[in-house]
């Protein structure tokens, strides 16, 4: 894990405070969101676990916040993630191997999608699915897909489950924790801060492996 990625993790943690965000730009800026960080190389910042499961808590606890109906908010998020996913396909598809020679940015790390095409390699086609619970991976994961050329059936059907089992899931989740333990809604900043670090564990898991693989050679 390079110093941006972790530097990237902490922006996502502390930040990007996402019931900030939702009272600043509402539900459409919160379906943006989630848009940009399933599809945009510039959305892997966005705080997209911890904004999922503020909806649903905040839909459940404070309904004048959001104010869409829980269906309704979990179609929206549905559809946004797997349209963002489909851009990213989509873009990887057409800019192909060159993505791997572009120079680093303020906002373009090779590293991260040196990452995500690892991920991708290990894992198959069940990475559209098993990236959308990973920070930063899950941004540039469809990007890759489309660069190898994956089979675009197999891609949307994976994107399919993915974006259901993320951005609904994770919306139900902080919803039913929200209806049942309604005094949740005062302890927000804390439980991003908890789904963040439960989200990055893996990034940190992987990190460490390799360090130990590169010591012992």
């Amino acid at each position: 894990m390079s110093a941006a990625l972790l530097h990237s993790t902490h922006i996502l943690g502390v930040g990007l405070d996402p019931a900030k965000l939702i009272k600043s730009f509402g539900v459409l800026g919160a379906l943006g969101i989630i848009f940009a960080e399933s599809g945009l190389l510039i959305g892997f910042f966005l705080p997209g676990d911890s904004l999922l499961f503020t909806l649903g808590l905040l839909r459940a606890t404070k309904p004048e916040l959001v104010t869409w109906p829980i269906g309704l908010l979990c179609v929206g998020l549905f559809l946004a993630a797997v349209i963002g996913d489909q851009v990213g396909y989509q873009f990887g598809k057409r800019v192909g191997p060159g993505l791997f020679d572009r120079p680093d940015s303020r906002l373009f790390k090779q590293s991260n999608l040196v990452k995500a095409h690892e991920f991708f390699e290990r894992h198959g086609a069940r990475t559209i699915v098993l990236a959308r619970f990973v920070p930063i991976v899950r941004t540039f994961t469809p990007v890759v897909a489309g660069t190898s050329k994956m089979n675009y059936k197999v891609f949307s059907t994976f994107n399919l489950v993915g974006a259901a089992l993320w951005a609904v899931g994770v919306t139900m989740a902080g919803y039913f924790l929200g209806k049942r333990f309604h005094s949740l809604a005062d302890k927000i900043d804390l439980l991003s801060l908890v789904i963040v670090a439960v989200s990055v564990t893996p990034m940190v898991i992987e990190f460490l492996r390799h360090r130990r693989k590169a010591a012992s050679h």
